[in-house]
């Protein structure tokens, strides 16, 4: 009997079938369902493996994809284990950039972990989440226990990372040190005995050497589940702060609701199911509505989910009050010019504003269209006005701050 056929035997009961379903519903890969069938059916909790990142991101709804499969598992019964790699930071994930990453002092870990905490409590039951720092294993390490773990494998295997092959055949300079990073991170699995991986689809390569590194030490190789990689509010890139298409967690809601409205149409179903927790079938409901009504539910959704249903409801009458009736909000923050910025240009305004994290950015932002001034829109970041007292400033469709001079 093959391994498909094992997975849909009449022994498998409804109840496994239907979780294994459940979690396999949003991933890209799974390696493999068969294995992930058999364990649940032992009805034994299964040991979840996410790591992430000390540095505490600000997380955003592309983190938040697989945070929520791992809070799937959680409502499973299943043990959610959080691999701080504060050991393996100092190696960096292999990019094909130069890792100017500073070192960190376990203070700032550990401020970061508490942020993230916080953060991905909006999600993870973070009281039910195991929590623990790879350098404890790692840091203990001996060369001789690296000398065994790396003759595990062949320079051909590593090769088989997509960016390692590319970079080997342009020629550009691979470090032995980002070779150890797979091994590092698969010796995790090992000392945790994780029976479940998780990651972005990009982190395959790594899942998989945990698995091979586990059988290759006579332990149970784990299931290698990636999840999507979710584009930003651009349409094409994936989401991230550094190219200002992100939608925070932490975002306010008439921020989100109105991020979200700017997601391309061709979008809508990727939202749907990587962003929220509807069904396939309330999606397909949602889509047959139509683009414009199908993006406000999305928007709805989503700010439900982070917020609440008021906080939903208050946004979109924000939103159809500022944007689609071209109404400033009933508050708008006010922000003080010194009298050194009072004469200040466009492009200056939008990062006292915390509208742009740079002036490269604010000139970004303005060569897009996406800076008003008065409702009017500004076509250059140089541009200044006589008097900047009681002008609004406005990014996007949902950021306003009014100017004030009259304190410099």
């Amino acid at each position: 009997m093959n391994g498909r056929e094992d997975v849909q035997s009449a022994s498998m009961t409804t109840e496994t079938r239907a979780q294994v379903e459940a979690l396999c519903r949003r991933c890209v890969d799974v390696v493999t369902r068969e294995d992930l069938a058999r364990r649940i059916a032992t009805g034994k909790p299964l040991k979840v493996k996410l790591g992430i990142d000390p540095s505490g991101p600000m997380l955003h709804l592309g983190h938040a994809v697989v945070l929520r499969q791992l809070r799937d598992f959680q409502d499973f019964g299943h043990e959610a284990i959080l691999v701080v790699g504060d050991f393996t930071a100092q190696i960096g994930d292999p990019t094909g950039r130069v890792n100017a990453r500073k070192p960190r002092t376990r203070e700032e870990i550990e401020s970061d972990m508490r942020s993230y905490a916080q953060q991905a409590s909006a999600i993870i039951d973070i009281a039910r989440t195991r929590v623990v720092y790879n350098s404890e294993w790692l840091s203990k390490l001996t060369l001789a226990d690296i000398m065994g773990l790396v003759a595990k494998t062949t320079v051909a295997r590593m090769l088989e990372r997509d960016d390692f092959a590319k970079r080997y055949a342009e020629g550009s300079p691979i470090g032995l040190n980002e070779f150890l990073y797979p091994f590092a991170v698969a010796y995790d699995s090992v000392v945790l005995e994780s029976d479940v991986e998780l990651g972005g689809n990009e982190q395959l390569f790594n899942l998989l050497m945990g698995r091979h590194l586990q059988d290759d030490l006579g332990k149970p190789p784990q299931i290698c589940m990636t999840l999507p990689i979710l584009e930003g509010t651009d349409g094409v890139q994936r989401m991230g702060k550094s190219l200002n298409n992100y939608i925070a967690l932490g975002d306010e809601p008439n921020d989100m609701f109105g991020k979200v409205m700017s997601v391309p149409d061709d979008l809508l179903e990727r939202y749907w199911k990587l962003a929220t927790t509807a069904s396939d079938e309330e999606i397909a409901q949602q889509l047959a509505a139509g683009p414009r009504d199908a993006k406000v539910a999305l928007a709805a959704a989503i700010v439900t989910l982070y917020r609440g249903h008021e906080a939903a409801r208050s946004a979109r009458e924000h939103f159809e009050r500022t944007v689609v009736n071209k109404e400033l909000p009933d508050e708008v923050r006010e922000l003080a010019l010194g009298a050194d910025d009072a004469s200040a240009n466009v492009g200056k305004l939008l990062v006292l504003a915390g509208f742009a994290p740079s002036n490269r950015e604010a000139q970004r932002l303005v060569a897009q269209g996406a800076v008003k001034v008065d409702g009017v829109r500004v076509d250059d970041a140089r541009h200044t006005e006589s008097s900047w007292d009681g002008k609004v400033l406005q990014k996007g469709n949902h950021q306003f701050v009014r100017l004030s001079t009259r304190a410099s």
